[in-house]
């Protein structure tokens, strides 16, 4: 597994956000949380990502611990976080904020991989002089994402990617992070729409109230009458 994590607890002061949760996600595979807001799905990658501390149970990334990792640490280790609400660096150009994704990188290719964003991305390519702050909602997911990839990651992190943006640009968007398989990414998906979770995910993860409650092959979740009921709108 490239990501396993084993009842983890976390909390915010004395208020428990997640409770023994487990989950698996298998290299090269694309794995979906789905759940109400509030669920506990932001606290779950903040942990693995290593800016939400975790009171109790373990994570290990690439057969490895990362429990004692710094955040750092973990993205030079090859974990990658697109957040929720995309926090480009809105007064720097686009070229620059994609630069920074590649701060923990000292090889030769970064040219190379930046004009490779610029092909998935387009868009991204005719703005990369302009500030990112001057991007629309959709171009600024374009950018953190690509920002992102401009680690080289092996496990990509994604937060509420379509969150905010027209249902057009929102199925674009989508349409790219399904994309992402074909690098060979493995991915763990926060997704608010559902039912486009489902569609591009192999597996996924229902969190309510900090515990896993269902888990399973996409395909079963989407016909599941519990999932139609609460997340379809079926």
């Amino acid at each position: 597994m490239m990501l396993r994590i084993e009842k983890i607890t976390s909390s915010y002061g004395r208020i428990a956000v997640l409770r023994d949760v487990s989950l698996d996600v298998a290299k090269g595979e694309m794995v979906a949380l789905i759940g109400s807001n509030g669920a506990g799905k932001t606290t779950l990658l903040r942990a693995i990502s290593g800016v939400q501390p975790i009171g109790a149970g373990t994570i290990s990334f690439d057969g490895k611990p990362i429990d004692a990792l710094s955040a750092h640490a973990r993205v030079r280790a090859g974990i990658a976080q697109v957040p929720e609400g995309r926090q480009v660096f809105a007064p720097l150009p686009v070229a620059d904020n994609l630069r920074l994704g590649a701060w923990t990188r000292r090889d030769a290719d970064i040219d190379r991989d930046l004009d490779d964003i610029y092909t998935t991305f387009p868009a991204l390519a005719e703005k990369r002089h302009i500030a990112a702050g001057a991007l629309s909602g959709g171009q600024q997911q374009m950018l953190a994402i690509g920002r992102a990839l401009m680690a080289r990651p092996k496990l990509l992190l994604l937060d509420e990617p379509s969150m905010g943006l027209a249902p057009m640009l929102a199925e674009q968007i989508l349409a790219n992070v399904a994309a992402l398989k074909t690098r060979g990414l493995t991915v763990l998906l926060v997704e608010q729409n559902a039912h486009a979770a489902l569609s591009i995910a192999d597996r996924a993860y229902v969190l309510e109230t900090g515990r896993v409650t269902l888990s399973g092959e996409s395909a079963m979740l989407r016909n599941d009458a519990r999932v139609r009921e609460a997340y379809l709108g079926l």
